[in-house]
């Protein structure tokens, strides 16, 4: 980071989305009792007792709060359309923020949720939050993309990061964790390469999260809920905001996105809806074989921050894409492994 760069805008961000987002959450969880927008136990909750779904209220108020205060801070920008993108974000979120709640309250089939989904993306697009560019890691060349392609590619890329949140979002803390580490992820990258200004956003998201996660980590006084729409939409579009830094994200998440992915494949080989609620996610897969909710959710956060460092100290986009295969067969094998385990113990 440049010395000439004053430090306290960053922390003023970071602290704000910390201390609204501890504030809001208690807030949020009275709401939720008070309108009866609660979860009972079932297959996919052991938690004790009816526990609110209305955290997504108080993420959302948190990072927006600290996201409109990040465009007031005395930081360097480089980027003229930096402003525009910023609407885009804050566009979108806001219009998930509002169908998460619908769901929340009315539980929405899967239909309208993915077309709020790519909305959401289209948005984004229209506010020049795309993909057009990356570089090639075999000949460290910039490969630019037809603008057909780039909308294709955006669409699938942020909607595919909505649902890998989005289906993380079955144990206490697992997908405000894993958000957070993200977050800091993305800051770091940003800090370093000098992208200040654009280095408060995910700032914003990072103290939000730290300060709803107390009251998610098990066990749970406050569910996500459609809250988990709001933070997959904030990565998929951080992660472009600097600079489409796709492979760190991929680094970062690589199990959850196969995990998804696998999910994806099966059930419609099976013949079954992709939105279909089920136990055949890998955080319940690995609370079969017998660890704790609390031991998944922190082996969770050990890999992405483990992965992380490494998307953060590899020069080498072919070595990084080296490690993104090699994980990602290794966890396939993985996953396939477990299936035919379950289907041995049926």
């Amino acid at each position: 980071m440049d010395a000439r760069v004053a430090w306290w805008p960053f922390v003023v961000v970071f602290g704000l989305g910390l201390v609204v987002a501890l504030i809001a959450t208690p807030l949020a969880a009275a709401w939720g009792r008070k309108q009866g927008l609660v979860d009972q136990p079932g297959p996919r909750r052991w938690h004790k007792g009816a526990i609110p779904r209305t955290g997504g209220i108080a993420l959302f108020v948190a990072f927006m709060a600290a996201l409109l205060l990040s465009q007031w801070m005395p930081v360097p920008r480089q980027d003229p359309k930096e402003l525009v993108r910023f609407v885009g974000i804050a566009l979108g979120s806001t219009f998930l923020f509002v169908v998460g709640y619908l769901d929340d309250r009315y539980e929405l089939r899967p239909g309208p949720l993915y077309l709020a989904q790519a909305v959401a993306a289209l948005i984004a697009i229209l506010c020049l939050v795309f993909v057009e560019r990356v570089m090639n890691p075999f000949t460290n060349e910039l490969t630019l993309f037809p603008y057909p392609f780039v909308v294709a590619f955006t669409l699938v890329w942020i909607v595919g990061m909505i649902n890998t949140i989005n289906f993380l979002d079955g144990l206490d803390g697992l997908a405000t964790g894993v958000g957070a580490i993200v977050s800091a992820v993305l800051a770091l990258h940003m800090l370093r390469e000098g992208q200040y200004s654009v280095a408060l956003l995910p700032l914003a998201l990072l103290g939000a999260t730290l300060g709803f996660l107390p009251f998610n980590f098990f066990p749970a006084r406050i569910f996500l809920g459609g809250g988990s729409l709001v933070l997959g939409y904030a990565i998929a579009t951080l992660g472009i905001a600097a600079g489409a830094k796709l492979a760190l994200l991929l680094l970062v998440l690589s199990i959850p996105i196969v995990d998804v992915a696998w999910l994806i494949i099966s059930r419609l080989w099976a013949g079954q809806s992709i939105g279909q609620a089920d136990r055949r996610h890998l955080h319940f897969r690995l609370i079969d074989l017998g660890l704790s909710q609390r031991q998944v959710v922190l082996l969770y956060y050990a890999y992405c921050i483990t992965l992380g460092a490494a998307a953060l100290l590899i020069n080498s986009r072919l070595l990084k894409l080296a490690v993104l295969v090699g994980l990602g067969l290794a966890t396939l094998g993985f996953l396939a492994w477990l299936a035919r385990r379950t289907r041995q113990s049926e």
